[in-house]
């Protein structure tokens, strides 16, 4: 008789009919993919939608296609390593189907319209709502399948296994109080644990689970316990995490060149100007740094300061300059060189490019047994991991500053501001409990039991920015409210966001499509 393996422990013993595999984490990678909330993901934006673009560009479903990709050769390639087999098994294991089934499940909860939609769900979550833990995409992916997802054997998640629901934890804590010592606290806290400085007093930027699924967490984390860190990332967390990097880092750039919004020429000057002037941009002062920023090569070098104030550990400056060479030559001097045209030899460029790095970055991956607090055990070699900066440096400065693609982020900002109001209004609106979608009034009630159980059993969970508890079941029931609608309009897509705001606001004379259907 075999030991069960303890990692594959799920809260209910209960099989769904439409699991096929005997490999529990096949089992786990199963029930994910044909989740709704995961075909969701063809809807809804990574960067651009395609309809804003008119090119097709990656979604949130594809990037998780690949990120899962990345992930499972990550992962087959550390396992194939003979010396790294001890430290792996000490660290709590390293199965390709696990983290697999977590690339594919981490950007479950992402809402439409991307991180700017994250971004106006949360400043609504917590200043219109009060909720102390606000919205955060990775803590709602965590929230689908524990919670709010119906597939599952008790319509209650997905019940996943303890090692998956572990690896999705890319941010190990809750906003606020958990774990105690919260990591925000440490002298140098991990990556995203800090409060923003703009917001102090918020909590941490960035978390995995809101105080309603902490149980949850403890479950999935309680295996890893004496092996990593309370605040650290289990191995498979790791890699998805890194796999997510990777694909961040090259198929944003893959788009932006179809859709031609990345310019060989501009692109050209800021690396070729900071390789060229290095030595005497380093010279300069904050002060007049800050003041040439729009000049080419200035914002190259802001990277360079940057990345040795948050991550001394990591970055030396010869390497900065091999991966900023490096990126030139391949980019610039290859992918950028000629305008995409649609043309075999212009797909094959991007496939080549596309391959090329992806390759190199996977093939870089090693295991640290006792990392810094801002590194994973999983990390990517010194020049690797430069040269995912520059890349994402070149995405942002050229791609997620622009103007034009701002004035697009503030209508879809308004929009969700406008649709999150309307549903607030219809969920108050006495006259009309009864007619609200089927699906939000079971959210309501949903969010109303569990915000309840925590008014009974700790109240401070449920302090917020008037720093007090919630008096009263109205009080109470008013906090659920607010997450049920923030639960629902996180789990549209970017065109069903659209329709239904223009359907409560009147102008549409459409009725039976699939946006209503809610």
């Amino acid at each position: 008789m075999h030991d069960v393996d303890p990692r594959s422990a799920r809260r209910s013993n209960s099989a769904l009919a439409s699991d096929l595999a005997s490999n529990p984490f096949r089992v786990d990678r199963d029930r994910v993919a044909a989740s709704p909330f995961f075909a969701r993901l063809g809807g809804v934006t990574q960067v651009v939608s395609s309809t804003g673009s008119g090119l097709l560009v990656h979604n949130r479903l594809t990037h998780s296609l690949k990120v899962a990709q990345a992930a499972r050769a990550i992962a087959e390639r550390l396992r194939a390593r003979p010396e790294l087999a001890g430290v792996l098994e000490k660290l709590g294991g390293c199965d390709p189907d696990v983290v697999e089934a977590a690339s594919l499940a981490h950007d479950l909860g992402h809402p439409p319209f991307g991180h700017l939609g994250e971004q106006v769900l949360d400043r609504i979550a917590r200043h219109r709502f009060g909720l102390s833990d606000g919205f955060e995409g990775n803590a709602q992916s965590f929230r689908i399948v524990t919670t709010t997802d119906v597939r599952g054997p008790s319509a209650l998640g997905l019940d996943l296994t303890v090692a998956v629901r572990a690896a999705m934890l890319k941010y190990p804590w809750a906003r606020l109080a958990y774990p105690a010592p919260h990591p925000r606290d440490l002298a140098v806290p991990p990556r995203g644990a800090a409060e923003p400085a703009d917001a102090p007093g918020t909590g941490s930027a960035k978390f995995s689970a809101y105080v309603t699924e902490l149980e949850d967490v403890v479950q999935a984390r309680a295996f890893y316990t004496g092996r990593v860190e309370p605040w650290q990332q289990t191995v498979e967390a790791s890699v998805m995490d890194t796999a997510d990097d990777i694909a961040y880092a090259i198929h944003d750039l893959e788009d932006f060149h179809r859709v031609g919004v990345l310019q060989h020429a501009t692109v050209s000057a800021e690396l070729t100007t900071w390789s060229e002037e290095a030595a005497g941009l380093a010279s300069l002062s904050a002060t007049e740094l800050a003041a040439q920023e729009r000049r080419p090569g200035r914002s190259l070098e802001i990277l360079r300061r940057r990345l040795h104030a948050k991550d001394d550990w990591a970055v030396h400056d010869d390497a900065f300059a091999e991966a900023v060479a490096k990126v030139r030559d391949e980019l610039v001097g290859g992918l950028l060189s000629v305008p995409f045209d649609g043309s075999v030899e212009a797909e094959q460029a991007v496939a080549g490019f596309s391959g090329r790095w992806t390759r190199r970055l996977v093939d870089s991956v090693g295991v640290v047994e006792e990392p810094t607090t801002r590194s994973g055990h999983v990390v990517l070699a010194v020049p690797q991991w430069h040269e995912v900066q520059v890349l994402k440096f070149v995405h942002r400065r050229f791609v997620l500053l622009r103007p034009d693609l701002a004035l697009h982020q503030r209508g879809q900002a308004r929009l969700l501001t406008a649709l999150v109001e309307a549903l607030e209004q219809w969920a108050t609106d006495r006259h009309e409990a009864d007619r609200l979608p089927r699906r939000l009034h079971d959210l309501v009630e949903l969010a109303s039991a569990e915000y309840a159980a925590l008014a009974r059993t700790d109240p401070s969970a449920l302090v917020g920015a008037t720093g007090e508890a919630p008096s009263g079941p109205d009080a109470v029931r008013a906090l659920a409210r607010g997450r049920a609608v923030v639960d629902f309009v996180a789990s549209l897509t970017d065109n069903q966001a659209a329709a239904l705001l223009d359907a409560l606001s009147g102008r549409t004379g459409q009725l039976w499509t699939d946006a209503f259907v809610l």
